[in-house]
């Protein structure tokens, strides 16, 4: 059995990827069947190497060429390239000859999605948006599957073939460290704990203005700030200087502020288990808040294509499980405001950690692995 996994470019479509990659893995060995399963990640890098061979993924490069909706002189440039992902993708797929595709959407996938409809392979589709994609609208005239995040994305497909399953999470995200994570990160237990995530990448804006609320959010929180790789040298500078100029007793709280680059899986969950509340951006970082069961402040991505993180913000706001903050209206007394009414008011907080539950689909990675599995031994 061999499945082709594909999508993205992003934490936001590689890690679901690596969800359902365990998943089948797990599957393979319960079911015993015949032949485990064979994985391959096609896309132009491998995103995260380490994660590939902890699943035992095989990378396979392709090219691939990103088309925006706005007028650019690189869409000519990707335009060859994409040209030439289609020509590597057909005998990258060939020479595989796998049962099924999966894949997330993206620009990534375009190449592979048109292979495996030329060899008449069975694709499957999964949309993390609320509303999807151009390369995911394409693919589900013809895949045989799709499986959605969000509701409102339904819609956009064959009702026959479409399913709610929700955002696939790797098992060690999903379940958070509750004992123990305290102690990890070395905070002390009756005082809250914000924890902010910005993204695989980090991002700028949410970072700015953690930064400048940091002075009022250090007098009743602990803050875990996720700033991404490339932003925490410089990140740790601005801090330092801002707790330089500071009165010495707002100095001697600055241990409360614990800023990392990036959080592997094991960091993750402790840092979920001690959360009380996350600010986050609106993309696949969702459903592992969902997972959670915290309240959650969403600042959703201006630039996102086709606005989706907005649209995720809000359809995830209706839940009850969340309140968004627009960029045009993100400063520090609306921050401030937004966490009180949160953490001052026990039966809000408690609506939106139900809703959070509730709204969480923790057998995502198995609905999908059941039913690449199904497609697999139909096409074998």
């Amino acid at each position: 059995m061999k499945i082709i996994l594909t999508g993205g470019g992003t934490g936001g479509h590689f890690y679901p990827l690596m969800a359902v990659a365990d998943s089948l893995y797990e599957k393979a060995k319960k079911e015993k069947l015949l032949n485990n399963p064979e994985l391959f990640y096609l896309a132009p890098e491998p995103y995260d190497s380490e994660t590939l061979d902890k699943y035992g993924v095989s990378f396979r490069s392709i090219s691939a060429g990103k088309m925006r909706t706005h007028f650019s002189l690189r869409n000519v440039v990707d335009v060859f390239k994409t040209g030439w992902g289609v020509i590597k993708a057909v005998w990258t797929v060939f020479s595989i000859y796998p049962d099924v595709v999966f894949a997330k959407g993206g620009y990534v996938s375009f190449p592979v999605l048109v292979a495996a409809r030329l060899m008449r392979i069975p694709v499957f589709i999964h949309e993390s948006d609320s509303v999807p994609g151009r390369v995911n609208r394409w693919a589900g005239k013809f895949a045989q599957k799709v499986a959605v995040s969000f509701p409102e994305a339904a819609s956009y497909f064959d009702e026959e073939k479409v399913a709610l399953t929700g955002n696939p999470i790797r098992s060690e995200i999903a379940n958070p460290a509750t004992s123990g994570a305290r102690q990890f990160l070395d905070m002390e237990d009756d005082v809250p704990v914000i924890f902010v995530i910005g993204g695989s990448q980090g991002s700028q804006r949410v970072n700015s203005i953690i930064l400048e609320t940091l002075p009022r959010l250090i007098d009743d929180y602990y803050v875990i700030h996720q700033v991404g790789k490339s932003n925490l040298a410089s990140t740790k500078e601005t801090t330092e200087f801002f707790f330089s100029e500071l009165p010495r007793d707002k100095q001697e709280l600055k241990y409360r502020y614990k800023p990392f680059g990036f959080l592997d899986e094991n960091a993750m969950r402790m840092a979920a288990g001690a959360a009380d509340i996350v600010i986050s951006r609106a993309g696949s970082t969702i459903f592992e808040i969902a997972a959670w069961s915290v309240p959650s402040i969403l600042i959703p991505l201006t630039e996102s294509h086709a606005d989706h993180q907005r649209k995720n913000a809000y359809a995830y706001a209706a839940s009850g499980a969340a309140t968004v903050i627009d960029e045009a209206n993100l400063g520090d007394d609306i921050l401030m405001s937004e966490l009180k009414e949160i953490m001052d008011n026990s039966d809000v907080y408690e609506r939106m950690a139900t809703a959070a539950a509730r709204f969480a689909q923790l057998n995502a990675a198995d609905t999908i692995a059941d039913e690449i599995i199904y497609l697999a031994r139909t096409h074998a």
